[in-house]
């Protein structure tokens, strides 16, 4: 049956891929299995699980069958080799940077960072021995400065959040190719409808599934993906698992290491909204980019507004990297200027529709003052460095009627 769903669409696909096992009722939605432990029908059959030669559910930490669904479900619509579904986005990178480097090495990212990664990576993974060094990623040279003997990384967004610069993926995949580099993507703000990693050379993506894949802010959780092209052999904390799971080793190191010790696992009630999340993704994120195509349009037009940010406008300057690499639909996120930062708070202030919440991609469409707000705790050169503005104000596009949401933006920047 996966053969022939190849060749049909995303939505298609998403509707139909099968379970790992037949439901004994033939049931058309994957069930939601509440339970914690799972029974083995003698000690030798549980044994044999404990030792890796028989593949059962255990105790829901660390698979069920619904969460083990979700995973397949997006193996199958990101033609990946593996997916690990996690309890957050946060989880995700942590995981992720965690099994691939040891105290002592280090990995490379850029300036533009969402906050709470950014502090991950400087403060709390800083802590236990982890170097991140930070780059302009648009800067070949400047990247390759920055590599050594113990740089096991490069981690990049595909859209920076809130700043919406969007990097040369191609580009940085020479670079870590170049030196035996693994190639980390966090594709939250571009879903795998539009954006297809591994077509330009990303080895791993993470994601925050609180976003597109919960189905409008209905749950929190992660997911990692690794898409199989990258040898496992050139890092040297793999060794041990290489032998045994040859090109498996990363998911293999993750589920019985890094993600099972550290506790960070996908509820079964979580899988059951993200499994129905992706069924309707595609339609959510084609409405949402068609809001952003008319309120940039809006805005752009509108004395007030100082500057709009949206790679999916024709007069952004990344645009043609939005083109090249997510079809011109980088995302459904927006920022805009406006002259102050009073300016910025009385603007929110009278908003009746739009919603003054930190979550992306809701159904809903949500404000942010980023910089009194995410970024509240950082300095005034971090903030600088990093592009954020007491001027700016981030926007994520829900699926509203646009013509009800240029009313509302509209009243209030009277």
């Amino acid at each position: 049956m996966m053969n022939a769903l190849k060749k049909t669409g995303f939505t298609t696909l998403a509707l139909n891929v099968p379970y790992a096992k037949n439901d004994p009722h033939n049931s058309l939605q994957m069930p939601l299995y509440e339970t914690v432990a799972f029974d083995f029908e003698s000690a030798e059959q549980m044994e044999a699980n404990f030792r890796g030669e028989y593949a059962a559910h255990v105790y829901s930490r660390s698979s069920s069958p619904t969460v083990e669904y979700f995973e397949l479900k997006l193996k199958a619509l990101t033609e990946s080799q593996g997916v690990l579904a996690v309890s957050s986005g946060m989880a995700a990178i942590a995981d992720v940077l965690l099994a691939v480097t040891k105290a002592g090495d280090n990995i490379i990212s850029g300036h533009q960072l969402f906050g709470h990664t950014y502090a991950l990576l400087s403060q709390t993974l800083g802590e236990f021995g982890l170097e991140a060094r930070f780059s302009d990623l648009k800067k070949k040279e400047e990247i390759e400065m920055l590599v050594d003997e113990n740089t096991r990384a490069i981690y990049f967004e595909t859209v920076t959040n809130p700043q919406l610069e969007i990097a040369d993926i191609e580009m940085l995949a020479e670079v870590a190719q170049k030196y035996n580099l693994l190639l980390i993507a966090d594709s939250t703000l571009t879903p795998p409808n539009v954006f297809r990693a591994s077509k330009f050379g990303v080895n791993v993506e993470v994601v925050s599934a609180t976003k597109y894949f919960s189905g409008g802010a209905t749950s929190f959780g992660g997911v990692i993906i690794d898409h199989g092209n990258y040898d496992w052999s050139l890092n040297p904390n793999f060794s041990k698992y290489i032998e045994k799971y040859g090109q498996n080793a990363f998911i293999a190191r993750l589920r019985k290491n890094i993600y099972r010790n550290t506790g960070g696992s996908m509820a079964p009630q979580t899988a059951k909204f993200m499994i129905q999340g992706l069924d309707i993704l595609e339609l959510r994120v084609e409405k949402c980019y068609q809001n952003c195509l008319a309120l940039g349009a809006f805005m752009q037009s509108h004395a007030k507004v100082k500057a709009v940010g949206y790679p999916g406008l024709k007069s952004d300057s990344d645009y043609p990297l939005a083109k090249k690499y997510f079809s011109g639909v980088p995302g459904t996120i927006m920022s805009f200027d406006l002259e102050s930062k009073e300016a910025c708070f009385e603007f929110m202030n009278k908003l009746n529709v739009i919603r003054r919440a930190t979550n992306l991609n809701d159904n809903k469409t949500l404000i942010i003052h980023p910089y009194s707000t995410i970024y509240a705790e950082f300095s005034e050169e971090e903030r600088a460095k990093a592009n954020i503005r007491d001027t700016m104000i981030r926007l994520s596009v829900g699926i509203e009627n646009v013509e009800d949401l240029i009313a509302d933006m509209e009243q209030a920047l009277a």
